[in-house]
């Protein structure tokens, strides 16, 4: 019989000697005070295992079915609360027990296979940014880039130079891109806008530290200011005269980095060598490298003042040049894309090739002001004789200014992110831009008549421009210029050259 049942028959018989004789029992009220106190403690202990068990049976119930979402449960001994005697509980409390630490480590085995396997399932991101897939770590990663740019040509009151009205596909460029590990980046850009496909970019970053990373491969020069935008964030459809004298994309290997937590920018390389304003040639001419260097400073840069967007730099390319044709001598060209200047085919490049170019831009919430000046001096001399040859200088400049007039910031590394991108039926229209820009381009005098020829090649372009970008969303941009050119010299009997009037509209795709 349980003990508490024993313990309160003890009680009942005791109580009837007590009332026959209460004098001749004294300890009787005592014992039986004690066995009723020794009852109430046992009754109270039994509630408390009732509820614990309760509890426990709550728990495992929650549990259960939480393993049960994953995987059946195992087999395990049944347990009962409604059972109070001690012994049973004692059972019950020892059987939930166990069935708690069972499942509570399976739960755990399961959230650690989980863990194991999040560290290994790779992360794949679709946005308005591309296409990118990396592992859990971060540290392997393949983007997907690529921009679309479909154009329209318009020119006016050409009469003497008619020039063709066309539609035409600027840029079709995907873009790969990414990490191999902490170390290794790469970047392979190809484009398919001409009648053949061109790679315009292929390099292999080697990123020691942000302070120093070795570039190899194919990229752009790091002389020109706007040349260094990217292709989709240019102000203008075309860049300005100081990108006509600047070297676009060479083979070569280069070191970069930041300093000072990202206020001072430099490159120094060492490269094939390109003409003013074209690609260097797959496989170098001569026998002969150059070197380019720029720094750039962006003083107040993340602070919270108004020079914060302010940034100047400067800097230079020296080499040696030896050869005749589009390889080794510039042709210049007119912002409708036109050439308007080009050395005499007797010419040689014919040693030192150098440049030299101050810039600088300022931006401000809505703002931009982008600035620079290229100088290049080229030896020449006809038909490789050295009595003839000459050191001639040609300088460019420009001044681009831009006004977001939906009050979204400017900026010179990326295009506007309109604050209400563009939806049919709803109040948002994307963001506005006004952008104007003037520039000239100066030939050296001494280039004519020798050199050139001023019957067909100008001495001097200066033109200005206005456009209107419309930003739809951060991915669809619509682009609008007009611009005119005029021209010292470049037409017979020593007349100037016709005026150039364009309109150029884009539809612009980027991702």
């Amino acid at each position: 019989m349980p003990r508490r049942l024993l313990s309160a028959a003890a009680l009942f018989a005791a109580l009837p000697a007590y009332a026959a004789d209460p004098s001749s029992t004294p300890t009787a009220p005592a014992n039986a005070a004690a066995l009723a106190l020794n009852i109430a403690a046992e009754t109270s202990a039994s509630n408390a295992q009732t509820a614990t068990i309760a509890a426990l049976s709550e728990r495992l119930r929650r549990l259960e079915q939480q393993l049960a979402r994953s995987q059946p449960p195992s087999p395990a001994p049944s347990a009962s609360p409604a059972d109070s005697s001690t012994n049973n509980n004692t059972d019950t409390l020892v059987a939930l027990d166990q069935r708690l630490r069972i499942i509570e480590r399976q739960l755990e085995l399961q959230q650690e296979d989980a863990t194991a396997k999040a560290a290994s399932v790779p992360v794949v991101t679709v946005n308005d940014k591309g296409l990118s897939a990396r592992n859990a770590k971060g540290d392997f990663e393949i983007k997907l880039r690529g921009t679309v740019q479909a154009d329209q040509r318009l020119f006016f009151g050409d009469n003497a130079l008619p020039q063709n009205d066309t539609f035409l596909f600027r840029l079709v460029r995907p873009t790969l891109e990414g990490s191999l590990g902490s170390l290794v980046g790469f970047r392979i850009t190809p484009d398919f806008a001409g009648d053949s496909a061109t790679l315009v970019d292929a390099y292999v970053d080697l990123r020691f530290n942000p302070a120093y990373t070795l570039r190899v491969g194919k990229f752009i020069s790091p002389i020109g200011l706007e040349r260094l935008q990217s292709s989709s964030s240019t102000a203008s459809i075309e860049r300005g005269f100081p990108t006509e004298l600047a070297p676009n994309r060479d083979l070569g290997v280069q070191l970069q980095g930041e300093l000072a937590a990202g206020r001072i920018n430099y490159a120094l390389g060492v490269f094939n060598g390109a003409p003013d304003g074209r690609d260097a040639p797959t496989i170098d001419g001569d026998d002969h490298f150059e070197a380019a260097a720029r720094i750039f400073f962006e003083p107040w840069k993340n602070s919270a003042n108004a020079w914060s967007g302010f940034g100047f730099g400067i800097a230079a390319s020296q080499g040696e040049k030896e050869g005749a044709g589009n390889n080794f001598l510039p042709r210049y060209r007119t912002p409708g894309q036109n050439q308007f200047f080009a050395y005499r085919s007797t010419v040689l490049a014919d040693g030192s090739h150098t440049r030299f170019s101050p810039q600088a831009y300022y931006y401000r919430n809505a703002f931009g002001l982008l600035g620079e000046y290229i100088s290049s001096r080229q030896e020449l001399a006809l038909n490789g004789k050295p009595t003839t040859r000459i050191t001639l200088r040609n300088d460019a400049w420009q001044l681009t200014g831009s006004w977001v007039l939906t009050g979204e910031d400017a900026s010179y590394r990326g295009v506007v992110k309109p604050a209400h991108p563009f939806e049919p039926g709803s109040n948002g229209w994307g963001a506005f831009e006004l952008v104007a820009r003037y520039g000239e381009l100066d030939i050296d005098d001494r280039a004519f008549p020798l050199y050139a020829d001023a019957a067909t090649s100008a001495s001097n372009a200066r033109a200005w421009g206005l456009g209107l970008n419309w930003y739809l969303t951060s991915n669809l941009k619509l682009v609008f210029n007009h611009s005119r050119a005029h021209f010292a010299g470049g037409a017979a009997k020593g007349a100037d050259r016709e005026d150039e009037k364009t309109f150029f509209s884009r539809v612009q795709v980027s991702f």
